[in-house]
């Protein structure tokens, strides 16, 4: 579930303070206990997938609060932003307001939401890492995560089959022995591993297994760290499977691996859960040979333990400009609370907490996803982070090196001065 980073950082005519925000007790600012009325922004995702569970967190405030009334507004993500930046320059923001956790930072850094007080929700304390980095900036919390969705591997169990692999690998070594098989029998026309080049969700899962890490912070400035020992390593890897093992176009990214997958013509993938259900749907499988041949499995590290990924997601949060706070804060954790959280797997999430996770492990249905959570990076939590993922700094380092236009070394270095411009910018 990856969202862009759209229109977060060019909030035009927002000149807001975390001073106006009031304290940080019961959930947040007490700003709004008695209000009458309460505005949640919502995607569409809810309105047309659990809007049950809308309703079970309006009644239970209302239960509370006789007499509240919750109008809803729901948005589709491509508009989202763009409506909220306006109505954020006036005087009518919205009282709860969902984000895509990769929009967060921007209006983090510009001040647009009220800090909350982390005890004052259910499973504060077991969020997944990915998540609460996500709503976290300078200490502060400005968030309650909602729901997550991380990445897998993926492989066609027939190709595996062909050089007699019959169980999914437990680990690297046996996930790139099988694949050097698959590779071998198959052909230079065909990915073994089919991964784009520009992904840098999947180049950076192998730099954070190596150790290393887009950027660093200290004394409250961030350095860019694609140079250092650990991250070069994690990167060197990366190059290895695009070399060893990509044979499709390597300038591409990751926005149409799912229907590449599709034509048969690749063995693996680490992506999205949802990406190998949808490759194996109809309408792209065009090679008619996917269909209950796919099997989703926990991505195997170099380092020997399972890859970290990527945890994409939703977050909550209240407008600093809200004149009902408290109140916010009542419904977010209402509607993200231990029931929410239950009603919410029952559709098929991840839930915003390890404590939930681990009872999915339980369920073959959902042990994968659930198990490939636990373990998560999340981006420099940087005032300039938004800049950087704008101008694609990554994604032109990792074409240049799986092109061969540039050593891994020279291509992390360029990356290094481009990052430390603009990342401690706000």
């Amino acid at each position: 579930m990856k969202r862009k980073l759209t229109a977060a950082i060019g909030i035009a005519g927002m000149m807001v303070s975390i001073a106006a925000c009031g304290g940080e007790g019961g959930g947040g600012s007490d700003k709004g206990a008695d209000a009458k009325e309460l505005t949640v922004w919502l995607t569409v995702d809810a309105q047309n997938n659990w809007p049950e569970l809308v309703k079970a967190a309006d009644a239970a405030v209302k239960k509370k609060h006789p007499g509240l009334k919750i109008n809803h507004e729901y948005y589709g993500w491509p508009d989202k932003n763009a409506k909220l930046d306006a109505v954020l320059a006036t005087d009518k923001a919205p009282d709860v307001v969902e984000m895509g956790n990769t929009e967060m930072l921007g209006y983090m850094v510009k001040g647009a939401f009220a800090p909350l007080d982390q005890a004052g929700f259910d499973n504060a304390e077991a969020w997944l890492d990915g998540l609460k980095a996500s709503v976290t900036y300078e200490g502060k919390t400005y968030g309650v995560p909602y729901y997550a969705g991380g990445r897998v591997a993926n492989w066609r169990k027939n190709v595996a089959a062909s050089v007699g692999v019959k169980s999914a690998p437990k680990t690297y070594k046996e996930l790139t022995a099988a694949l050097d098989e698959i590779q071998k029998k198959q052909g230079d026309k065909f990915s073994a591993w089919y991964q784009p080049t520009r992904d840098w969700y999947a180049a950076m899962s192998f730099v954070y297994d190596a150790g290393g890490a887009i950027a660093t912070e200290s004394g409250g400035q961030w350095k860019a760290s694609l140079s250092s020992p650990e991250s070069l390593k994690g990167l060197t890897e990366f190059k290895n499977v695009v070399d060893s093992y990509m044979h499709g176009d390597k300038t591409k990214d990751e926005s149409d691996r799912y229907i590449v997958y599709g034509q048969g013509k690749s063995a693996m993938i680490f992506a999205a859960a949802w990406e190998g259900a949808t490759s194996e749907d109809p309408k792209n499988d065009k090679s008619g040979k996917l269909k209950g041949n796919l099997e989703n499995f926990v991505m195997p590290g170099p380092s020997g333990k399972n890859m970290p990924v990527f945890l994409g997601g939703s977050d909550l949060a209240v407008p600093v400009k809200s004149d009902a706070q408290a109140l916010a804060a009542e419904w977010i954790n209402a509607f993200t609370g231990s029931s929410g959280q239950k009603g919410l797997m029952a559709k098929g999430n991840l839930p915003n907490n390890k404590t939930d996770l681990a009872t999915l492990k339980n369920d073959p249905k959902t042990a994968v996803p659930a198990t490939a959570a636990e373990s998560s990076w999340f981006v420099p939590m940087a005032p300039g982070w938004g800049q950087v993922e704008k101008a694609q700094i990554l994604q032109t380092m990792l074409q240049n090196i799986g092109t061969g236009k540039k050593s891994v070394e020279a291509a992390a270095k360029e990356a290094d001065a481009a990052i430390d411009k603009v990342i401690n910018t706000k």
